[in-house]
């Protein structure tokens, strides 16, 4: 558990965050059974990350991350695991001869009380009884069902064994150009099934013999851009998907095209503004494990035009002075003009070179390495600006909490950041007129002086009073104050009290009314003046 989590596993319901799951979880039931009824493997961890640091220095940096994520996990746990064993040993009564375990109790307990079916099962071992898998897998596959249901995909359910069979990968030429001519292989539906030609208002997928449009992966967006035949405009490309090796781009069909024609492949210009990001989130990476420790490692990522989102693993929130020691670390090597350099060469010697790779991550024998200079270098099929001067500017927007052990950063740069720098100028220059005052912070100080000092000292209340069959009848204007008060005031002054006080604020006129022992209703009152 320590070693997993301190390599950038996190407890999870797939993959090998779920084995890690399991085996914490199994290992906190036979602590249960024992009287254990509180957290107490985070201590177990702790201790395992301090003896192991001498050879595993990643371990003790690790530490406090790696505890708090496994007693936050333990926790979770511990608030199901009573009720979970409540039913389990209640439907242990209910056997049948051939000591069969519900299925759908099974299921429950794995879906509702977190108990991963393995445990089930070992419970299930003491007592020489069985989980009825059939019941257990009837009830699973119901629920991916359900969640098929709601989701709106379609390319996930098409059958890409004729496609695949029909056609080999197509070139892939975006790292070199961004602009092609290139033969129409091939159109396919939304369902991916195959038609000879596209005609204006149809979205289809298309296949081309190469292409410059680089597939969503890596965290960045697929690319978008033009398809152009016989020097005219002939579909829009809204996205770049990867299926299989085949790398289809989804278009809007402005002219008709059909399968055998040749078209100018185009990309749109925000190809720049996503490297730019790509890169930035490279660099921020790398500012991150200088910051923060070499335990911090990739969570996941967003890369678009406009923005970049960053989870990595860390077990707290990051205070204003470590963003701030981030954000100039990035832009320090953003000011660098670093060049990029890209490098294709075996896995270990890339590893040895001290290149950054997703952890579990599946990779081939040799991998594309992308460095820049000693600022960053990691394992990467992306598209990358070819100097980081090219970034601009880099700025983080947001630091927030994704899940138990793991953060997240948003930020933007280039054409993003200069928008952004200058939206916080035009709210800045609108401060400065509403303030009237060209020093924002001495203006707000002023401000708040102000409104200080009006509620400390009362305002003078010289408002005519008349007595009419015996009730202290007021009714005036004011230019400040607070008139609420005022009318709370008069009431503690008189007995009987009909009261109305009007404030004007620039072309807004507001009132506040109160009644004291007088034949009438303030809201009654109120309203009948705020009609007139």
């Amino acid at each position: 558990v320590a070693f997993l989590l301190a390599q950038g596993v996190h407890f999870n319901k797939e993959g090998r965050g779920y084995v890690l799951r399991r085996i914490l979880r199994r290992a906190l039931r036979h602590g249960y059974l024992m009287g254990l009824k509180e957290a107490f493997l985070y201590k177990v961890v702790g201790v395992v990350c301090e003896q192991f640091s001498n050879t595993h220095a990643y371990l003790k940096e690790s530490k406090e991350m790696v505890m708090k994520e496994c007693f936050e996990e333990e926790e979770r746990f511990l608030e199901t695991l009573e009720s979970g064993m409540e039913l389990f040993n209640l439907s242990l009564t209910h056997l049948n001869e051939n000591k069969i375990f519900d299925g759908k109790i099974a299921f429950k307990l794995y879906d509702t009380f977190g108990f991963p079916l393995d445990l089930t099962n070992d419970m299930l071992r003491s007592h020489g009884a069985c989980v009825d898998m059939q019941g257990f897998e009837n009830c699973m596959q119901e629920q991916v069902k359900r969640s098929k249901a709601s989701w709106k995909g379609k390319q996930n359910n098409a059958d890409f064994s004729a496609i695949l069979n029909a056609y080999a990968p197509n070139e892939f030429v975006g790292y070199e150009t961004t602009e092609c001519l290139a033969k129409v292989l091939g159109f396919f539906d939304s369902d991916f099934k195959e038609i000879t030609d596209a005609n204006p208002n149809q979205e289809v997928w298309v296949l081309l013999e190469k292409t410059p449009f680089y597939a969503e992966g890596g965290g960045a967006i697929g690319d978008r851009g033009t398809l152009f035949k016989d020097n005219e405009e002939a579909a829009i490309v809204l996205d770049t998907k990867n299926f299989f090796g085949l790398n289809f781009s989804l278009l809007e069909i402005k002219k008709a095209l059909k399968k055998g024609d040749q078209v100018i492949a185009q990309v749109s210009d925000e190809r720049l503004e996503i490297a730019k990001h790509h890169s930035a989130t490279h660099l921020l990476q790398s500012a991150l494990r200088e910051v923060l420790g070499s335990h911090v490692s990739q969570a996941g990522s967003l890369v678009e035009s406009k923005r970049l989102r960053f989870d990595f693993s860390h077990a707290k929130a990051l205070n204003d002075e470590e963003l701030e020691k981030v954000e100039d670390l990035v832009n320090a090597q953003i000011f660098k003009h670093l060049n990029s350099h890209v490098e294709h060469m075996p896995l270990n010697q890339a590893k040895d070179k001290g290149a950054l790779a997703l952890f579990g991550e599946k990779y081939a024998e040799n991998v594309r390495v992308v460095s820049f200079k000693e600022a960053s270098i990691e394992l990467c099929g992306g598209i990358h600006v070819e100097n980081t001067g090219l970034i601009g500017g880099f700025r983080i927007v947001k630091e927030s909490g994704v899940s138990s052990g793991v953060r997240r950063i948003e930020a933007v740069c280039g054409k993003a950041f200069y928008q952004l720098a200058k939206e916080e100028n035009k709210e800045l220059k609108n401060a400065k007129t509403l303030l009237k005052n060209n020093d924002v912070i001495a203006g707000i100080n002023k401000l708040k002086e102000s409104v200080k000092n009006s509620q400390k000292a009362p305002v003078s209340m010289d408002l005519p009073i008349e007595k009419i069959h015996g009730v202290n009848l007021v009714v005036g204007v004011v230019e400040q104050g607070d008139i609420k008060e005022m009318i709370d005031r008069l009431k503690s002054k008189h007995e009987r009290l009909l009261a109305m006080v009007f404030k004007k604020e620039n072309e807004r006129i507001t009132l506040a009314c109160g009644v004291k022992n007088a034949p009438i209703k303030a809201n009654v009152w109120a309203n009948e003046v705020a009609q007139i």
